[in-house]
């Protein structure tokens, strides 16, 4: 991993003097010299930041939460180069942290930690903290979509004079495609059109929102930040446009409102375009979910193996590991570790899918206990040495014909989610009816809330009561033999019913 995060752990001993307690952090690469502690503090929805760049602003800080969810309160501590932020929702916080872990968070092209504090609450005396809260005041406006009321001299966040947002991208090693932009900014709204050229030598692109509101948020959070490390920089600008037009939808210019407009070049609008040149499919997939979560791709160089810890040791089995992680990637090798059963090692193809597979997994709930995904400092996964029975813990998945991501150009590319409680399924067998599938996903041990069959009724969504369930129905019935040589094929859905 690059640089170092603090992440999931108790807060640093620096941490403010006002709170009582003084456990010290661990950085999620074990690279703090400070005096490290094991035990895990609960998350929470106030965040302490540290190692924080010289002079640097609210709206800064402010901006490394605000495509995660609303932020509620911040307490900067400039002296000490640390702040707190505190967000709506712990879930909020929870996934700002597990995009964290897997990617080095950066204010000013300077990495920082981030890490759970031990309050639930931050509590700060607005005379003190003044100028810190008109700021999130004046944030919180646009983005409950009314006009910010804080002093103007504070932060310019005067009402958003056009949904469409000129961006350049300067220092540009890697080529950065439409697709890739449409993640990182949809984060923040509905992306309705966009529009990429060359100009003076340089990549831009004209990107359309649906509400101005959304544009002056995504321009506020990823002005002058990184889309791959240390290059691909965002300058971003409001248009004098306040409509695109656009012809046609191809690798240059694409109308999500308007999916029936020719391509203009014979291509086709669904044909693979590489992200990043030499990378491989599944490698791109991972740079757009880095760039989603607005932060650097540190995946090249990196170990592909990972050590998923606080597992359910009576429940786990290397088979229904490969299953959960085969979702971000093709998983080699799953060893149980014999002296720690609730741990195990996961190798992946490379070190990009096993970033991406942290990234979604790290921190779900998996058979009743909060899942701890880690890169280990092991390259591979040793087999046991022949005639040694290790209590089968350990299984070699390297010739799998349930790898989703050997066939380059596979649609599995294109549909790589978070876990959540809608599951798609596809391969369905005819004559397999909606009860059918009801009774066989809740004798897995969960409970259908919901059911939609596509049209050709090949392919359908499950909606379950958790992501939780959802994991463990995946797990449990991605290749059920439905008979006829029909494999059900399960995966995380981002729609719902």
């Amino acid at each position: 991993m690059d640089g170092d995060v603090a992440v999931g752990l108790k807060r640093g001993s620096d941490e403010l003097n006002m709170y009582s307690s003084s456990p010290t952090a661990l950085p999620a690469n074990g690279s703090d010299t400070k005096k490290q502690r094991l035990d895990e503090s609960p998350p929470s929805r106030v965040l302490h930041i540290r190692k924080l760049p010289n002079e640097v602003s609210e709206t800064e800080v402010i901006a490394l939460g605000l495509p995660f969810g609303k932020v509620t309160n911040i307490l900067m501590l400039k002296g000490k180069n640390q702040a707190f932020l505190e967000l709506g929702t712990e879930e909020a916080a929870i996934t700002m942290v597990n995009y964290y872990t897997a990617v080095t968070p950066q204010v000013r092209n300077t990495p920082v930690f981030i890490q759970y504090s031990n309050h639930k609450e931050l509590k700060t005396d607005s005379a003190l903290n003044q100028r810190a809260q008109a700021v999130l005041q004046a944030v919180s406006a646009v983005q409950d979509g009314s006009s910010p009321s804080s002093d103007p001299g504070v932060l310019d966040l005067t009402p958003p004079p056009s949904p469409v947002l000129r961006i350049i991208i300067d220092n540009m090693f890697y080529p950065v495609t439409l697709d890739v932009l449409q993640q990182i900014f949809s984060k923040f709204g509905t992306v309705m059109k966009i529009i990429t050229f060359t100009k003076n030598n340089q990549f831009q692109a004209l990107l359309q929102f649906s509400d101005p509101v959304n544009a002056q948020q995504a321009k506020l959070s990823l002005d002058g930040q990184n889309i791959y490390n240390s290059c691909c920089t965002l300058r971003i600008d409001f248009s004098k446009l306040v409509n695109l037009n656009v012809k046609y939808n191809n690798d240059k210019s694409r109308d999500y409102t308007r999916p029936d407009l020719p391509t203009g070049d014979g291509e086709s609008v669904n044909k693979d375009h590489s992200l990043l040149g030499t990378m491989s499919p599944l490698s791109a997939a991972a740079a757009a979910a880095a760039a989603a979560g607005r932060v650097a791709l540190s995946g090249s160089g990196v170990s592909g193996v990972l050590l998923a810890s606080n597992l359910n040791e009576e429940m786990v089995t290397p088979q229904s590991l490969f299953t959960l992680f085969g979702v971000y990637g093709d998983v080699q090798r799953v060893k149980i570790l014999y002296n720690k059963k609730d741990s195990a090692l996961i190798q992946l193809s490379d070190g990009n899918q096993a970033q991406l597979s942290m990234s979604h997994l790290n921190g779900q709930k998996v058979f009743g206990k909060v899942m701890r995904v880690t890169l280990s400092k092991h390259q591979t996964v040793a087999l046991p040495r022949e005639g040694l029975d290790d209590q089968l813990l350990t299984k070699d998945f390297s010739g799998s014909p349930l790898h989703r991501f050997k066939k380059p150009g596979s649609k599995n590319f294109q549909n790589i989610f978070p876990p959540s409680s809608t599951l798609h399924l596809s391969n369905v067998r005819d004559g397999v009816g909606e009860d059918d599938l009801r009774l066989l996903f809740s004798n897995s041990g969960g409970t259908v809330k919901a059911f939609k069959f596509f049209q050709d009724r090949k392919m359908a969504l499950i909606q379950m009561t958790s992501a939780e369930e959802a994991i463990q129905t995946l797990m449990e019935l991605h290749n059920y033999d439905m008979g006829g040589n029909h494999h059900l094929k399960v995966s995380f859905s981002k729609s719902t019913i």
